[in-house]
């Protein structure tokens, strides 16, 4: 447990300097909400049943920009070879890996929902139900993206696979999240069942990811 510990903290802290990803995943994130009104046009009615799935969408091309460093730095400079080798189960590493990742990347998404969600004139009630289902995807989106990563982390143009892997898989996520939320603004759907599926999604991704990713890297390595 000291070791995963230590092991997260350093992924953070380098995901939160300059250059780590993090802040990149924000940045893109308030350009999408900011940009989209512009697109949308002055009818706030039409701003105000389109901004959840705006909030969904820049979340998962966000989480999918800073994907592609979750492998790929440690597989550089040659840490990565010592975690596989390491006495700790590769899973768990993997997923100590996802949950930094999720809290420099993720966390921040959550968070700023509530701000950005003024932009696409949605109430308290809309922006926090938006920021709730986020903070139970998101972790989905991270540990789906986490497989593909680890797929594409020893192959050349690994980013453009990743996509290719990871968008497919994602969407069920997207769905479900956008219709939880929808359900909570304006109904006619009980939010309980959207929001219950996209637990689950969660739930299923933290027990298949490591695994998948652990073996992704094993085979990928050798």
């Amino acid at each position: 447990m000291t070791a995963l510990g230590a092991l997260i903290r350093r992924d953070i802290r380098i995901a939160l300097r300059i250059g780590g990803g993090a802040l990149i995943g924000v940045l893109f994130f308030l350009t999408v909400v900011v940009l989209m009104p512009f697109a949308v046009g002055p009818d706030l009615a039409l701003l105000t049943r389109l901004g959840p799935a705006i909030l969904w969408l820049g979340a998962l091309l966000s989480s999918l920009l800073t994907l592609d460093r979750l492998f790929t730095a440690d597989h550089e400079d040659g840490s990565l070879d010592l975690i596989v080798m390491s006495r700790t189960p590769l899973e768990l590493a993997c997923a100590a890996k996802a949950l930094a990742h999720w809290l420099a990347a993720g966390l921040p998404l959550v968070i700023a929902t509530p701000v950005l969600g003024l932009l696409l004139n949605l109430d308290a009630t809309a922006t926090g139900a938006v920021a709730l289902t986020l903070l139970a995807g998101t972790p989905a989106l991270t540990f789906i993206g986490m497989i593909g990563a680890a797929l594409a982390v020893t192959m050349h143009r690994g980013g453009l696979l990743l996509a290719v892997l990871v968008l497919p898989l994602s969407i069920p996520v997207l769905i479900f999240g956008v219709a939880a939320s929808q359900a909570a603004i304006v109904g006619p759907l009980p939010f309980g069942a959207p929001f219950s599926i996209l637990c689950a999604l969660s739930l299923v991704s933290f027990v298949i990811g490591p695994f998948a990713a652990a073996t992704s890297l094993r085979n990928g390595l050798d």
